[in-house]
């Protein structure tokens, strides 16, 4: 008979062999993974972070908003104001004029041809501006025409002035009322 022989053969089996994880040397730090309550309190504190700086910027929205609305009211209330200065210089020139007891045709109208001077300086200074289109193309958007009449200048022209009109910063605050040239038929 023969016997078998004795040969060391690798058995194969169905477990793969796992080597430990190697041991970190001394000096070595190894990371780790924080647990899921750590990492759950980390995201607690950043939510509360971001929740804060959110309502800090709601509020200094709303702060802005109602600085704005202030200063938009403190414009329309106080936007006359400077107007309203230079015309007290005018009314204090008006008020002269009739308190001075004795005086002449010529120094009357002096005093109100200055007064007139400073009311155009107090327009001019806040862009309060005449309309006299005397001779210009009618314009429906800063004349008011009252009448057509009959005339040797071309259609559609300005003839005649009857009340000047005024632009504020280029608006129109009042048309002027004017009469037109008639086509010719």
């Amino acid at each position: 008979m023969s016997s078998p022989e004795n040969t060391e053969e690798p058995l194969l089996t169905s477990e793969p062999t796992v080597e430990p994880p190697p041991e970190p040397a001394p000096g070595e730090h190894t990371d780790t993974l924080p647990s899921i309550e750590e990492q759950f309190r980390q995201l607690e504190l950043q939510a509360a972070e971001h929740h804060d700086a959110w309502l800090r910027a709601k509020a200094e929205g709303e702060n802005i908003r109602r600085r704005a609305q202030e200063d938009i009211s403190k414009a329309h209330k106080f936007a006359v104001e400077k107007f309203a200065g230079e015309l007290l210089a005018v009314k204090d020139s008006l008020e002269a004029a009739l308190a001075a007891p004795e005086q002449t045709a010529e120094s009357f109208k002096a005093g109100v041809e200055l007064t007139l001077k400073q009311l155009v300086s107090a327009f001019e200074k806040n862009a309060l501006n005449e309309v006299n289109p005397a001779g210009e193309k009618f314009n429906p958007h800063r004349h008011q025409a009252i009448a057509m009449v009959d005339s040797d200048q071309e259609p559609n022209t300005v003839v005649t002035v009857l009340q000047k009109g005024y632009l504020i910063a280029e608006r129109v605050l009042r048309p002027a009322l004017v009469m037109v040239a008639k086509p010719k038929s």
